[in-house]
């Protein structure tokens, strides 16, 4: 997976965190209305921060992406969890789907970048919350003891939110 030089603060962190994580769970709303989840496998971080995917246009309905989805990343030998709400895109890009082609694809997509119904998903995110602890498990395990001990939380790591994610809308005077 390739990430780019990110715009902003709270973007790069997104990147940083996610960058060996290369198959999240993408969450949507299907036709009837039902929660469904897919894995997805991540192909870019572009430096606008959206997120590419490969996908068959047959089994992706995007006015369902368009209006709401989530991407929850998992690694949990770090303890990095990371959800981020956004929404996304159905793009033909032929030039793109040929940079991003990755011979994984191939048992999904037997034609290759050529496959008559391969269609890029972009996702856009519009805001992440993380969770990451320390690295070692032997921390981790120490600070779950002495917090049930202290009876208060100690060095379970860090929650944040990040908000600055969205492109910023340009203001047009007349």
């Amino acid at each position: 997976m390739k990430i780019e030089v990110q715009k902003n603060a709270d973007l790069n962190k997104l990147g940083e965190l996610i960058k060996d994580i290369s198959v999240p769970m993408l969450t949507q709303r299907d036709s009837s209305g039902r929660i469904v989840s897919k894995p997805m496998s991540l192909l870019e971080m572009d430096a606008e921060g959206a997120m590419w995917f490969f996908t068959d246009q047959r089994l992706t309905n995007s006015d369902e992406m368009a209006s709401a989805a989530n991407l929850s990343f998992a690694d949990h030998s770090n303890a990095t969890y990371v959800s981020i709400t956004g929404y996304g895109e159905i793009v033909y890009d032929h030039a793109r789907i040929e940079r991003l082609w990755t011979s994984f694809a191939k048992p999904w997509l037997l034609d290759g970048p050529d496959s008559p119904n391969l269609v890029l998903l972009k996702f856009i995110p519009n805001a992440a919350e993380y969770w990451d602890s320390p690295s070692s498990k032997m921390i981790r395990m120490f600070a779950v003891a002495a917090s049930v001990v202290s009876g208060r939380i100690i060095g379970l790591g860090e929650h944040v939110t990040l908000t600055n994610l969205s492109r910023p809308s340009v203001e047009i005077t007349l």
